[in-house]
């Protein structure tokens, strides 16, 4: 090595690292370009192109895509549309896998094997002919017990369905013999097919290079077909099932009722996918009919993929809008408010109006079905048999969309509806009508947004969602005592109407059917899939359609057992009701009467009261439980744990005090007077401080400097942290 290097060489390579990296930055660039700027703004004007309705449109949109104005609304735009048509196709992708592993539904492949069978049929007609009927009769597809119980008694029809086919197979001679050619060069191609290229081509497509991060251009190519599959894709399915919908609604002269509803694009589309299901299931019977057999599964595949996204937006969609509407509607005494109200509501934000209701009666679904996983943990085996249980590893609902025939779904729908509904008038609208009865001063609730009160609005909510809630969602006491509440009424009821057996079961019964279940479990799967035939949809249809629910006991029935079930559930609503008038008020009673320490006169949103007044419930309930637990210790356990909690708590308000209060409060008081202060005060003027909002802003403040130490590297602020948050969990 000489001793000092040359000028030239540290020049040279000097200008070969800023080429380099020239070159990564130019490289970089392009493809931030075509992901984040192309591929959105292309899929949003195609999209636009396509919805305008003119042809001019079609002729300038090479303009309109190199089109400068709003591109930043059309990329935002744009990157929505794409992510809508990846989730279509990653969609349909799944929906292919549920078609392949589980089964197609049964009248989609009952005619599948004709063709085969033809071709099986023309090898064994040397075998016909010396006799061996029952054994080209035996190569047909399985049927159902009926038919194969008709067919082993008379040996005349089995000669008739056998001319029958031949003659079939006469007609379809020039299909049979394609499908031959094409299963033989399948065979081909299968022998031909080497696993190693496979796993290689798919060890060198990454994310790096379908990206372009790995410093190739190969990813142009990729960009390309991103676009022509969102190209594709928006033409499919949403320019064509709208113009279905429109020139339909626009027939029917529905057209000014679905202009008033602010969802036209929305309900016109759903139009032309239902009428899209019909065209597709009515076309399949005719290709049935003329034994087209390819066109057939192909409608066949397009009707069921058409069926499960029309149910999947009524399951998800329609049914929680239509019990937040209910919810809404029953509560109007609640909050002093009228249909008019809503109206208007609905009439300045539609969107906004819609989603709150969809999202309130998505709620109140999965709390429902919360309590009716928890009633199947107290109830015996086999009472909730009408209700579909969610935990059953069985239990799959794409599947059910797909084998279950469309007005089973309805009926449903219906029940479910009907359900929902009666429940939210028995626990909702009439303990309001009777606390207006009874407490004429104690409805409606107050709902407004600001409160007049001295105490900031962002205090409250912060006590609310920081101390209120997780102290309520986290801790595991709230569902045991729900629980423990459940299995009191379930005994007591039991016994009053001597419906205990039905309800819990009988002991020695629950330990006899724990022995035995593990043989009928298997008993039941040997017996149950054979059935339908073999594989996964075979299993899938022996669950549909077995005679009994899963996992059911036997009880003992007695004397007018359905009077003793009606007076059950009359029991069961009288109790919900008393429980909902509970809910409804001491809650509420309780807040306000501690907020009014408080606050004054002044009224407070009823949100704050009902959560303080939850939680000093909750206070209380979990006091009271602890003292029942020390209750068999005898009092000189009771006072010594009394003395030892109270040193405990002591302790606690102490250093609450110090890292609740006045560390956050400083936080906020040093970002008040850093950075709010001199941006929001002028130099002549003084500042007022709002000691509650900054200490309010200091405590998101310390959650903010918490969380991000936690991420960051080991130092001695986030060994202690975690010390605390461990020894907190552990206590």
């Amino acid at each position: 090595m000489p001793s000092r290097l040359p000028i030239q060489d540290i020049f040279a390579g000097l200008v070969t690292s800023i080429g380099t990296a020239i070159r990564y930055w130019f490289h970089y660039t392009l493809v931030a370009f075509a992901w984040l700027g192309v591929v959105p703004l292309t899929a949003c004007r195609i999209y636009k192109c396509l919805f305008t309705g003119s042809v001019s449109s079609l002729l300038t949109l090479p303009l309109d895509i190199l089109s400068t104005e709003n591109l930043l609304a059309d990329c935002l735009q744009g990157c929505f549309v794409v992510t809508c048509t990846l989730c279509a196709f990653i969609s349909l992708v799944w929906l292919r896998e549920q078609i392949v592993h589980g089964g197609a539904p049964q009248w989609l492949e009952q005619n599948q094997q004709q063709p085969l069978n033809g071709v099986g049929q023309q090898n064994e007609a040397q075998a016909v002919a010396n006799g061996a009927v029952e054994n080209a009769v035996l190569d047909q597809p399985a049927n159902p017990a009926a038919d194969d119980a008709v067919v082993g008694e008379n040996p005349e029809i089995q000669e008739e369905q056998v001319d029958e086919e031949e003659e079939d197979n006469e007609d379809e001679e020039d299909a049979v013999v394609e499908d031959a050619a094409d299963a033989n060069n399948g065979a081909q191609d299968d022998m031909n097919w080497n696993a190693l290229e496979w796993d290689r081509a798919a060890e060198e497509l990454t994310w790096e290079r379908m990206l372009g991060l790995d410093g190739s251009l190969v990813f142009l190519e990729h960009v390309f077909w991103v676009v022509s599959l969102n190209t594709l894709f928006i033409l499919v399915f949403a320019f064509c099932p709208y113009h279905i919908g429109h020139f339909s609604i626009v027939g029917l002269g529905f057209e000014e009722y679905v202009q008033a509803s602010h969802f036209e694009g929305l309900i016109t589309t759903i139009v032309g996918y239902v009428l899209l299901a019909v065209t597709l299931i009515v076309c399949h019977g005719l290709a049935a009919l003329v034994k087209f057999q390819r066109s057939r599964r192909l409608l066949g595949v397009c009707y069921i993929v058409v069926k499960v996204s029309l149910l999947v937006v009524v399951e998800i969609g329609v049914f929680p809008l239509i019990c937040g509407w209910w919810l809404d509607i029953c509560s109007l005494e609640m909050f002093d408010a009228t249909l008019k109200d809503r109206e208007l509501s609905f009439q300045s934000a539609p969107g906004t109006t819609m989603f709150l209701h969809w999202l309130v009666g998505m709620v109140y679904v999965f709390y429902f079905a919360s309590f009716i996983l928890l009633l199947r943990e107290v109830l015996r085996p086999g009472v909730l048999w009408f209700l579909r249980n969610l935990n059953d590893p069985d239990f799959n609902p794409v599947q059910e969309m797909i084998h279950l025939p469309i007005y089973r779904h309805l009926r449903r729908f219906i029940l479910s509806v009907i359900v929902f509904g009666s429940i939210v008038l028995l626990m909702l609208w009439l303990p309001i009508r009777i606390i207006k009865y009874l407490l004429p001063n104690f409805l409606p609730y107050n709902v407004m947004l600001y409160s007049d009160a001295a105490v900031s609005e962002l205090s409250l909510e912060l006590l609310l969602l920081q101390v209120v809630l997780p102290a309520l969602l986290e801790q595991g006491h709230t569902r045991q005592w729900l629980k423990g509440l459940v299995r009191a009424w379930t005994v007591t009821a039991g016994y009053l109407l001597d419906l205990h057996s039905y309800l819990l079961g009988d002991q020695e019964e629950n330990e006899n059917n724990a022995n035995q279940q593990p043989n009928n479990h298997h008993a039941r799967n040997n017996n149950a899939i054979p059935v339908v035939g073999e594989g996964l949809h075979a299993a899938h249809q022996a669950i549909l359609q077995q005679g009994g629910p899963v996992g059911f006991q036997p009880y003992r029935r007695p004397l007018k057992f359905p009077l003793r079930i009606f007076l059950l559930i009359v029991f069961m609503c009288i109790t919900l009701l008393i429980a909902s008038l509970i809910c409804l008020t001491l809650p509420v009673f309780a807040g306000r009467w501690l907020m009014s320490f408080w606050t004054g006169t002044a009224k407070i949103h009823e949100l704050y009261t009902a959560a303080c007044g939850l939680y000093v419930c909750w206070l209380t309930i979990r006091a009271v439980t602890v003292l029942v637990a020390w209750m068999p210790q005898g009092r000189r356990v009771i006072f010594q744990k009394v003395k030892e909690w109270s040193l405990m708590i002591m302790k606690t308000l102490i250093v609450a005090i110090l890292l609740a209060g006045v560390v956050p409060l400083l936080l906020g008081l040093l970002f008040e007077l850093v950075i709010v202060a001199p941006l929001r005060v002028p130099l002549d003027q003084t500042p007022l401080f709002c000691p509650w909002q900054d200490w309010a802003l200091g405590v998101l403040h310390a959650k903010i400097i918490a969380a991000i130490t936690l991420m960051g590297p080991q130092w001695w602020l986030k060994t202690v942290i975690e010390q605390v948050r461990e020894n907190c969990l552990c206590e």
